[in-house]
């Protein structure tokens, strides 16, 4: 397999949304493509099934803060001060999608060691959450409130939000790197009970 590697820079989240399902549209069989990138304006991006309404446009926009509906599934995340990663590739009967979306974690965590041997401590969660419930509480609305199985965490937290979509017999899965605390502002945005 043939593996490309693409650094696109900060783009606005419909460019990034539509810059993977491009890459995703066009990867061969034998091709595998990763791509870094980041988020400007900072965007908060929803999961492909979740509600539009559970966010605040209106206060976003009024802070400048983009919004797009990602293609992959999950919750609520605010890009900001964060790396966020994308990989296309193919499926088999070897590559399945919990195969590829374990994988592509465990590379993950190697990469962050070399940056920080601190980050040896991480590992992946083994429990997969009951979903529907936590989708249920207020709480689900956001990304980083539940870590799902083979996920990073450290410290009982999750260290990478990762979400992934098969479409046709393609992979696509893209995650969040945070990298500073901005993202934690997204309960702001999420249109909540008192």
């Amino acid at each position: 397999m043939k593996w490309y590697f693409i650094d696109s820079g900060a783009n606005t989240g419909a460019y990034n949304m539509e810059f993977d399902m491009a890459i995703t549209g066009a990867c061969k069989t034998d091709e595998a493509v990763v791509r870094f990138y980041r988020w400007q304006p900072y965007c908060i991006s929803l999961g492909k099934y979740q509600d539009e309404g559970s966010i605040n446009k209106v206060l976003a926009e009024h802070d400048g803060i983009d919004t797009v509906l990602r293609p992959t599934g999950g919750r609520a995340v605010l890009h900001s001060e964060e790396l966020t990663y994308s990989v296309v590739m193919h499926t088999d009967f070897e590559n399945t999608p919990q195969f590829i979306y374990r994988e592509i974690n465990c590379a993950l965590k190697e990469g962050l060691v070399l940056y920080h041997p601190a980050f040896g401590e991480s590992a992946l969660e083994h429990k997969q959450p009951d979903f529907r419930n936590t989708y249920k509480q207020s709480s689900g609305l956001a990304c980083f409130a539940a870590t799902a199985k083979n996920e990073l965490k450290l410290d009982h937290r999750k260290l990478i939000g990762s979400a992934q979509r098969k479409i046709g017999n393609k992979i696509l899965q893209h995650g969040s790197i945070i990298c500073g605390s901005f993202h934690l502002k997204i309960a702001e945005y999420l249109n909540l009970p008192e």
